[in-house]
């Protein structure tokens, strides 16, 4: 699993109903027992401060056009992300890096 994979997680609250994410992650961290990621939505919305778009391509194999709730940060157990689906292009990854450093403070 590696930063800008998209794979689904299973979150409480959601029935362990399985959720797509983004990994956002260092791929330093191989080893801890959890992984961070931003949950994603089909419920688009005009925030770009903190929702990044996402296609449905080959590349992502998304369903559905998404947003990427870059303020919906989680450490999910690694046994809770399924395979990974699909992968973030590097013009995504850039523009998740910019919003991340807003959403958490390091761009202030």
């Amino acid at each position: 699993m590696r930063r800008g994979n998209l794979v689904t997680v299973a979150v409480s609250g959601d029935g362990g109903k399985p959720t797509p994410a983004i990994v956002i992650q260092s791929d330093h961290l191989v080893d801890t027992d959890s992984v961070l990621v931003c949950l994603l939505t089909s419920t688009l919305r005009a925030a770009p401060l903190y929702r990044l778009p996402l296609p449905t391509d080959a590349a992502t194999s998304l369903r559905k056009p998404s947003d990427v709730m870059v303020d919906k940060i989680l450490a999910v157990p690694r046994d809770r992300c399924g395979a990974v689906i699909g992968r973030a292009d590097d013009a995504a990854l850039l523009a998740l890096k910019r919003l991340l450093a807003f959403v958490i403070g390091v761009a202030d």
